[in-house]
């Protein structure tokens, strides 16, 4: 699949960059805390998620102000620039919609949801929350928005632990990297306090669309608990709580969410197929086995290292595990096995 890059423009002249994958009815996913839909694209896990939600569908997917591809904002964050943000690429589909929010993304899309029925035709909620002040405590909070401000490295490096614990290692680097190049600190600092600042509580009740609520039990950004609460909040809504402690979407096991989401929407979901890799894959996944790093793995091929990481990552993505360990016992038991 090939992502193709457009633009809307808010009635102040802020400029909204959004990305549109696959062929069908519109699946409008806001996003979390920060985005690139081009880094987020060249990420294989992230990416490998999205392809997987637009197979028999349009995935309409967009920057926020100040993030990636889309223009610096001076206004400050709020759920009401949210909203506008979100209604101006709602505006450019001229129809109904599908709608999937995470995490932050997750509260504006039931606020958008409640405020807009005729628009959505059924709603998705990852990793969400009701009101973000019952996300961890305030001397926490503090702690942290001060140092995403003061050591943004530092900041994004302890966040990306938090968001993705069943990453590899290398895979939790490439996603601090992503998260430093996806704006400023600034940036960075004012939407995550606007995440600790939002609540949708009073709009629960005023969402019509069917809703589907999709939470890891173990989730260590945004606590179970509110998953419940918001299932328990909207009418007829399905909670499905799935194994695993990481808040991004695309880390951990990514299948299932796919499987549960794309079931709720209607759309096929793909059988199980055998796993193949090419032949360099082959190589990288041996020499994984007798315990190899990516610089080693390298060396021995005559790749550089990024390659050589790239490579692991997509093995382990082809063949649904999650770390390098089960890449190694797959290989030893024969390099035979299934995925979703």
């Amino acid at each position: 699949m090939q992502q193709r890059l457009d633009q809307v423009v808010l009635a102040d002249g802020t400029v909204v960059a959004y990305a549109v994958v696959g062929a069908g009815r519109p699946l409008v996913y806001v996003m979390g805390w920060l985005t690139h839909l081009r880094l987020g694209w060249d990420l294989p896990a992230e990416r490998a998620l999205y392809e997987a939600l637009a197979k028999g569908c349009r995935l309409v997917r967009y920057d926020r102000a100040g993030c990636g591809v889309s223009a610096p904002t001076d206004r400050p964050a709020s759920l009401e620039f949210e909203l506008e943000q979100l209604g101006a690429v709602a505006g450019a589909l001229g129809e109904p919609f599908d709608l999937m929010g995470t995490s932050m993304g997750a509260a504006v899309a039931v606020a958008w949801a409640a405020a807009h029925p005729d628009t959505v035709r059924r709603l998705v909620l990852y990793g969400g929350w009701v009101r973000g002040g019952e996300l961890s405590p305030p001397d926490v909070r503090d702690h942290v928005l001060g140092l995403v401000e003061a050591h943004w490295g530092l900041g994004s490096d302890v966040l990306t632990d938090i968001f993705a614990p069943d990453a590899d290692r290398s895979t939790r680097a490439e996603l601090a990297r992503y998260q430093r190049a996806c704006s400023s600190a600034a940036t960075a600092r004012a939407l995550l306090a606007l995440s600790y600042e939002l609540d949708v509580g009073d709009r629960l009740a005023q969402v019509r669309a069917p809703t589907l609520v999709v939470h890891r039990t173990g989730d260590r950004a945004a606590p179970v608990a509110q998953a419940e609460a918001l299932a328990a909040g909207i009418d007829g809504a399905r909670l499905v709580l799935l194994g695993g402690r990481s808040h991004m979407p695309y880390a951990g096991d990514r299948d299932e969410l796919v499987r549960a989401v794309r079931t709720f929407l209607g759309l096929p979901v793909p059988r199980r197929r055998t796993a193949g890799l090419t032949p360099r894959q082959r190589e990288v996944a041996e020499l994984v086995s007798h315990g190899c790093t990516n610089r080693e793995i390298a060396a021995r091929l005559g790749i550089d290292e990024r390659s050589a990481e790239g490579h692991v990552e997509r093995i382990r993505l082809r063949l649904g595990f999650r770390s390098r360990a089960q890449i190694a016992a797959w290989w030893s038991g024969g390099g035979s096995s299934t995925l979703g």
